[in-house]
């Protein structure tokens, strides 16, 4: 974020989900887990991240606890140099469907400057980074479990929540899935459901284009400069966007597909 130290946030809070895959390289400086986004967490930050590079020394034992194929054995290389490898933006880190659709590069001077402000990102490994919170690449996630530590929600739990909520956004937008959501719930913030409606009225989950969807939502709220701080607002901004959206509860906004 802008100001890693700031207490309080105007209007929207987006807490984005994370990727499996993440861009290689960096010019940024090693690792500093005192630097990132709520350094209250950083015990626990330091806690799971000497545990994954002490687990990294066994490859095989990395891919048993990272759920790791042979082809995939790279990762347990870059979670070995976690302290010394080169870093760069949370933001332009994690990579994949979502993350294309926000389209950083594209983001004028303004939009860019809002999702350095409003943007966090979840992390098994973190808990949450802010979108200018200088990382490495690394694979964990939410369902990992290191030895000697358990579950990671266990090591989340409450303190995630608690930073989370230390924050003060006038409206959190939770955009993170289950299990990463199950480290550090945020009461009270509005999560969406992408569904796909079918000429006859039905409708079902869309799985495989749910995070384009959301991407889509994150370029619209980061393009318009309408102060979002409820729900009512959220959805004129999707509708802005192009989205076809429904208000299913005040915590709970519908985007629908074709």
């Amino acid at each position: 974020m802008a100001d890693r130290r700031r207490t309080t946030l105007d209007a929207v809070l987006i807490i984005l989900p994370p990727s499996e895959t993440k861009s290689d390289g960096g010019t940024g400086p090693a690792l500093r887990l005192e630097g990132l986004t709520l350094p209250t967490l950083t015990p626990i930050r330091r806690r799971i991240a000497d545990a994954l590079v002490d687990l990294a020394d066994d490859v095989e034992a990395s891919a048993a606890a990272l759920g790791l194929g042979r082809t995939q054995l790279a990762e347990v290389a870059r979670n070995a140099s976690l302290f010394s490898a080169p870093t760069r933006p949370a933001l332009e880190r994690y990579t994949g469907v979502l993350y294309d659709a926000i389209d950083v590069a594209a983001l004028s001077a303004a939009a860019r400057r809002r999702a350095d402000e409003r943007l966090l990102i979840g992390s098994a490994l973190f808990g949450v980074v802010g979108a200018t919170d200088l990382i490495p690449a690394y694979r964990l996630s939410a369902a990992s479990r290191l030895p000697n530590l358990g579950t990671l929600g266990s090591q989340w739990k409450p303190d995630l929540t608690t930073a989370l909520n230390g924050l003060g956004s006038d409206l959190v937008v939770d955009l993170r899935s289950g299990g990463y959501r199950a480290l550090g719930p945020v009461p009270g913030a509005v999560e969406v459901t992408v569904l796909t409606e079918k000429p006859d009225g039905t409708r079902s989950v869309v799985s495989h284009f749910n995070k384009h969807h959301k991407g889509v939502l994150v370029s619209s709220l980061l393009r318009s400069r309408r102060t979002v701080h409820d729900i009512n607002v959220l959805a004129a901004v999707a509708a802005g966007g192009g989205q076809r959206t429904e208000i299913a509860s005040d915590r709970e906004l519908v985007i629908l597909t074709d």
